[in-house]
Formats: structure tokens, C-alpha cells, sequence
């Protein structure tokens, strides 16, 4: 056979010695007889047909695929979440396909919008803006949608998110525990979820430990990145002498510890640093950073349950989680001590510690994943 040919049901069905009806139903998994399937299989796997997935999605009504859209698919957190979801819908039959959206709400409504064409039989998204008009287009989907993130109270979609506010308690908890008083932040963008969240979580916590609100205290990183991290803390430390910092995501902690040092300051000596999201990264960095661990895991494994529910059955009531924070412990805010710096040697760290060398902290064990709720 000419190798340009195109194999058809037609040929398969010739090659085999059964009529195309049989080929159809062997290559749509309908029942057949093992000696028919053993027949068709031969015949298909000679002549080099595969059939068509688009062809059979569309008559079944299924493409046996799930979507995910997240805003940078190279974040962590993403990266693990993407795991997580994967491995629950594999279990369940179905392919994982993920795209990277970005944080502007119009490029995922262009996703949904390809994606109601047929493309997938489900989504989970995690967009950092919740617009009115994006809201509108994942209630009028045909395509059943779990958000992970935080959606008004009224909108009546499956929902998972973590409790950020909590988690930026949890931070400054910790370190006013340390013996911490001026308290910096490290945003992201505040117009985003996870950045009002955060900022909220950061100011409520102030309060709660009686501490003054400081603009000077505040900065807002053009975006969740190392690269925008690294501006922002500069910022941070040109105007302001924090003994402390809490950071909105671990890829700006670890920005701010390259600051840092970089000014001849020690971590957690002169300034004590918390991440969020407790990724891999945080235990990697050096020292390794204390860090909010929001259930990026749980979340992705929460929201895959509820689409597979959702599919199965359309008429679910809706389920809204809520993942709650821990605190994971480290280097960052209690290390062993090392040597003292003398101030008269190093101006940068007599200013960071308003003219007197802070006391060491006192050595305490690492721990890992401790739960401080």
C-alpha cells in the first residue's frame, strides 16, 4: 500500500474481513467479540490508523479532557497544583491540559470562550482579577467550572480558596513572637485577589497586636515575581528600617533576602523574613524561609474532587472550601546565631537596628510544617 494513502475504516474493515459497523464499534470501545477486536486491532495497527479523537469527542459528546488556567503556569504554586489536579482527573479517566493565562481577566474570558466551543469537558481556573464581566461568563458557561480563589458570596459556582487573611495573622504573629516591633510588607498588586487579601490580612494583623499602620512599611511589587521583587524591597529599605518582613508569596522573599544581604544585613539577625506559599523554593533558599503554607496542594486536590462531582452529576449543589493556613518554621526567623556584626564597621546594619545591635535570637530547632492553628 502506498505509503501517502490515506488508512480508513473502510481499508481497516477490507484488511480485517469484517464490515465497517464492526471496525466503528472496536475503535469507540463498544462491546465486541475478542476474536472481531483481535482482528480490527491487526488490521489497524498494520495499516497505521489511528482514529480520529476529534471526530469520536464530537459524536460522543466528550473530549475526555480538563482544562486548567492559571496566570503564570512557571509560579510554584501553580506548578503544583497543576501535579495535584493532574493526578486526580488521570485517576478519573481524563487528560490534564493547562494554559497560561496571565492576570488580565479578558485573556481567560477568550479561553472560556474557546473553550465552550468544545474543547474540554471542564475547568479549573485560579484568576488572580475577579471582574463583573468575567464572573458573568463563568456563570453563563455550558462548561462546568471550579474557581480556585475567592468569588463574591452571591455568585453560585464551586469555589476552593485559602484563608489568606489568616495566613499573613499567622506571620506576624510569629514574629512579634520573636520579639519583632517594626513589621514591614512585601506586596503584590493590590487590584489582584491575592494581593487585597493579603493587605487586609497584613493591616488586621497590626491591629490585633496593637502595632502602628506605616506606609512607609508597605510596598507593592508590580507583580508576584523575583524580578519585581527585587525592586520593591529596594524601595522598602531606602525609605524604611523594618526589623521584620513578611513577604505576599516566597518568590519575593526570596528577592528580598538578595536585597538584603546585599546590603551587608544579616537574615534573620538584623531582619527576620516570612514568604507565603511554603513551595519547595522557601526550603531551598539560604537561609531557608519561614513561610505560610496555603494549602496549594489541598486546594488543587479540593477543586479537581468538585469538578469530577460536578460532571457526574450536573446538578450538585454548590460547594464553597475553605482551606486553612499553617505556619512552617525556619531559618529565616530562627536560626542558630552566628557571629555579631559590629555596628561602628557596618552603618547599614547599625541603621537597620535603630542604632543597636538587636539581640540574637535564641537557637531553636528547625521544624518543618508545624502547625501553629
Amino acid at each position: 500500500m502506498s505509503a501517502t494513502k490515506k488508512s480508513t475504516l473502510v481499508l481497516v474493515a477490507e484488511r480485517a474481513g469484517v464490515s465497517i459497523a464492526s471496525v466503528s464499534r472496536v475503535m469507540n470501545g463498544l462491546p465486541a467479540s475478542d476474536a472481531i477486536v483481535e482482528r480490527v486491532q491487526k488490521a489497524a495497527d498494520e495499516l497505521g490508523y489511528v482514529p480520529d479523537a476529534t471526530a469520536r469527542s464530537l459524536k460522543a459528546g466528550k473530549t475526555q479532557q480538563i482544562a486548567l488556567a492559571v496566570a503564570d503556569a512557571g509560579n510554584p504554586v501553580y506548578v503544583a497544583m497543576m501535579h495535584e489536579i493532574s493526578r486526580v482527573v488521570t485517576k478519573a479517566g481524563y487528560r490534564l491540559i493547562l494554559s497560561s493565562t496571565g492576570s488580565e481577566p479578558g485573556d481567560q474570558i477568550d479561553l472560556l470562550t474557546n473553550l465552550n466551543r468544545g474543547f474540554a469537558d471542564g475547568l479549573v481556573m485560579s484568576p488572580l482579577k475577579v471582574t463583573d464581566e468575567l464572573v458573568a461568563r463563568i456563570q453563563a458557561s455550558r462548561l462546568p467550572i471550579v474557581v480556585i480563589g475567592s468569588l463574591p458570596g452571591d455568585v453560585e459556582i464551586d469555589n476552593v480558596r485559602a484563608d489568606s487573611v489568616r495566613g499573613v495573622g499567622l506571620a506576624v504573629e510569629h514574629l512579634v513572637e520573636q520579639g519583632r516591633q517594626r513589621i514591614a510588607f512585601v506586596n503584590g498588586p493590590v487590584d489582584t485577589v491575592p494581593g487585597a487579601a493579603r493587605l487586609g490580612g497584613y493591616l488586621r494583623a497590626l491591629d490585633e497586636q496593637g502595632l502602628p499602620h506605616n506606609a512607609d512599611a508597605q510596598v507593592n511589587a508590580r507583580d508576584f515575581t523575583y524580578k519585581a521583587g527585587l525592586k520593591a524591597v529596594t524601595k522598602l529599605l531606602d525609605r524604611s528600617t523594618p526589623d521584620s518582613i513578611v513577604c505576599a508569596n516566597d518568590l519575593l522573599a526570596i528577592a528580598a533576602i538578595k536585597v538584603i544581604t546585599a546590603r551587608g544585613l544579616r537574615v534573620p539577625e538584623d531582619i527576620a523574613l516570612v514568604g507565603m506559599d511554603d513551595t519547595d523554593l522557601a526550603e531551598l533558599a539560604n537561609p531557608s524561609i519561614t513561610s505560610v503554607n496555603l494549602g496549594s496542594v489541598k486546594r488543587a486536590k479540593t477543586a479537581a474532587k468538585l469538578l469530577l462531582r460536578r460532571l457526574e452529576d450536573p446538578d450538585a449543589p454548590v460547594r464553597r472550601e475553605v482551606i486553612q493556613p499553617t505556619l512552617t518554621i525556619r531559618e529565616s526567623t530562627s536560626s542558630p546565631a552566628r557571629p555579631a556584626v559590629d555596628p561602628a564597621a557596618n552603618p547599614a546594619a547599625r541603621q537597620a537596628a535603630g542604632e543597636t545591635a538587636p539581640a540574637t535570637p535564641e537557637p531553636t530547632r528547625n521544624q518543618k510544617r508545624e502547625p501553629l492553628l
